[in-house]
C-alpha cells in the first residue's frame, strides 16, 4: 500500500509541475484543447463520454466513474507541434492625415513551438452506488511568438495562455443502467500579451516641425520625418496576469442494452480576470530627446471560458469491434473582445482618473463551433487493440482574425495501439494525430473602438485607409501521446 501510495504521489507532482511549465499551443477550437488523453486521442475522442475505458473518464464524463471497479489511476503527456507562418505580410502605420509609412520587417518566423500537454486522472469506488475521483489536465492554453522584427510587430509579438485545471468529481448509480456524475473544474491560468507601440503619430509630425524649422522645404521635412519614423526605437508593451476561477461539470450515462450506452456531459462557462501588471519599456520622455524611461500600471484582462456540451454513443458491433460517435458545441460566442483594463486612477500609461480605462482594445467576436467524431476499437487479441479516428474541428474566429490567433477550421486524423494486461490490471496507450487545416487564412486586421467595435478607430479626415496589418498564413500541426493506467 506504501508503494502504491508513492507511485500516485509521484504521478500528480509530474502532473502538476509540468502542466504549470509549459504552454500549451492551439490554432482552432478557440483556445480549448483536445490532448487530455491517449485511449481517447486514439479514437479523436470520439464516443468519449460513453466509453469509460479508464480514469480520463474524470474529464470527458464523471458519470462513467460508475463503471470502473476499485481504484484506478491514468496518467501521461501529449506533445503537440504546430508550424504557423505567415507566407505573405504588410502592415501600415498610423500616421492620420498623411499618406501612410508601410511598415518595414520580416514575416514574424514559425510562431508555435513544439507544447508538452500532461494529465492525471484517479478514481476510486466507494460502494456500489457511489464512485469519487479526481484530474489534473490542462484544459486552454495559447503560444505564439513572432520574432522582433515582425512586420506586424504593433498588433502582435508574444501570446501566452497557460492553464491547469484541478477536478474533483464524484458519480452515483441507480444499478439500472443509469449513472450521474458531477465535477468541480478549479482553473488556475496565467497569461502574457506584448506588442511593440506605434508612436509614428507623434514622432512624425514633431520630426517634421523641426525640419521646417531649419529651414528644410515641406517635401524635404517629409522626407526627413518619414527617416525619423523608420529609425525611432519602438517601445514595447508587455502585459502579464492571472486568476483563478471554476467551472462545472455534469453527466449522464445510460446503457441502452449490452452493446449500446450513451452518454451526455455538459460544462458550464465562466470569466477569468486576469490580473497583473501592464509596463511599457523604452518610452521617449516628453522634452528629452534621446532620453527613453520604463512605464508601469496595474491591469487586468477579462477572459471569456465558454459553456459547452458533448454527447457520445458507443455501439459493440462485435466481440472484436466497436464504433464510436460523438459531437460537441461549445459557446465560444461569449468571447467578444480581448482588453486591457486599468486597475488603478492616474497610472503611469493612461493617466485616466478613475480606474477601469482601456488601455487596448482588440474585437474579436467569435462563433458558437461544433466539433463531430468518429472512431472505432479493433480487439486485435486479447491484449492489443488498434485505434482509429477523426474528428471535425470548426474554429471560432470567423470575420475578426488576428495575427495573435491565425485560424481556420480543420481535420483531426488519428491512429492508436493499446496493450491491456488483465491480469496485472496495466495497460498502456499510445497515439499519434495529424491537424490538416481547410485552408490558408488570409485576413486584415484593424485597429477598433471599444465603444463601437465595428469602427476603425484611427480614421481621420482625409485618410481612407488607416493602420492595419494584412497577412496569409499556412499552418499544419501533428501530436503523439502516451498514456499509462493502472487499475487495483
Amino acid at each position: 500500500m506504501h508503494h502504491r501510495s508513492s507511485m500516485l504521489a509521484r504521478a500528480v507532482r509530474f502532473a502538476t509541475l509540468a502542466a504549470l511549465a509549459a504552454p500549451a499551443s492551439t490554432l482552432a477550437g478557440g483556445f480549448s484543447l483536445n490532448e487530455q488523453s491517449a485511449s481517447a486521442m486514439g479514437t479523436a475522442n470520439a464516443g468519449a463520454a460513453a466509453n469509460p475505458e479508464n480514469a480520463t473518464t474524470v474529464l470527458f464524463n464523471p458519470a462513467g466513474m460508475s463503471q470502473l471497479s476499485g481504484t484506478n489511476i491514468s496518467f501521461g503527456a501529449t506533445v503537440l507541434d504546430i508550424d504557423a507562418e505567415a507566407k505573405e505580410a504588410e502592415a501600415r502605420r498610423n500616421l492620420p492625415g498623411q499618406s501612410p509609412i508601410m511598415a518595414d520587417g520580416s514575416l514574424g518566423g514559425d510562431i508555435a513551438g513544439p507544447a508538452v500537454l500532461p494529465n492525471f486522472y484517479m478514481t476510486h469506488e466507494v460502494n456500489e452506488s457511489i464512485d469519487v475521483g479526481f484530474g489534473v489536465h490542462a484544459p486552454y492554453g495559447l503560444a505564439a511568438d513572432y520574432n522582433d522584427d515582425f512586420v506586424g510587430r504593433f498588433f502582435a509579438d508574444e501570446t501566452e495562455l497557460t492553464a491547469i485545471a484541478f477536478t474533483p468529481s464524484i458519480s452515483v448509480n441507480n444499478g439500472n443502467g443509469l449513472s450521474m456524475g458531477a465535477g468541480i473544474n478549479l482553473i488556475y491560468a496565467e497569461g502574457r500579451l506584448t506588442r511593440y507601440q506605434d508612436l509614428a503619430a507623434q514622432v512624425y509630425p514633431n520630426a517634421f516641425a523641426a525640419a521646417i524649422g531649419q529651414g528644410a522645404s515641406p517635401a524635404q521635412a517629409d522626407q526627413a520625418a518619414r527617416q525619423a519614423v523608420s529609425g525611432y526605437q519602438d517601445p514595447y508593451a508587455d502585459i502579464e496576469g492571472d486568476d483563478i476561477g471554476a467551472t462545472f461539470r455534469v453527466g449522464f450515462l445510460y446503457e441502452l442494452s449490452d452493446k449500446t450506452q450513451i452518454g451526455l456531459s455538459a460544462q458550464t462557462g465562466t470569466e477569468l480576470d486576469l490580473k497583473g501588471n501592464a509596463t511599457i519599456s523604452d518610452f521617449p520622455v516628453p522634452g528629452v530627446p534621446g532620453q527613453t524611461t520604463t512605464l508601469s500600471e496595474k491591469v487586468r484582462v477579462p477572459l471569456a471560458i465558454p459553456e459547452s456540451a458533448t454527447f457520445g454513443i458507443r455501439h459493440n458491433l462485435s466481440n472484436q469491434v466497436t464504433l464510436l460517435a460523438g459531437a460537441t458545441y461549445a459557446k465560444w460566442s461569449r468571447f467578444e473582445e480581448l482588453d486591457i483594463v486599468s486597475r488603478e486612477a492616474n497610472g503611469q500609461i493612461t493617466a485616466a482618473p478613475q480606474e477601469g480605462a482601456i488601455l487596448s482594445h482588440v474585437t474579436e467576436k467569435w462563433q458558437n463551433t461544433w466539433q463531430f467524431n468518429l472512431g472505432g476499437i479493433w480487439q486485435a487479441t486479447p491484449k492489443w487493440a488498434l485505434k482509429a479516428g477523426y474528428a471535425w474541428d470548426e474554429s471560432p474566429v470567423d470575420e475578426y482574425l488576428t495575427a495573435r490567433i491565425p485560424s481556420s477550421d480543420r481535420h483531426w486524423l488519428t491512429l492508436g495501439a493499446q496493450w491491456k494486461d488483465a491480469q496485472s490490471g496495466w495497460t498502456l496507450d499510445a497515439a499519434v494525430g495529424t491537424l490538416l487545416f481547410t485552408d490558408d487564412p488570409a485576413f486584415t486586421e484593424r485597429n477598433y473602438q471599444h465603444s463601437n467595435p465595428d469602427e476603425v478607430a484611427d480614421l481621420a479626415p482625409g485618410v481612407e485607409d488607416p493602420s492595419y496589418f494584412k497577412g496569409k498564413y499556412e499552418l499544419s500541426a501533428w501530436s503523439a501521446s502516451i498514456e499509462v493506467s493502472k487499475s487495483f
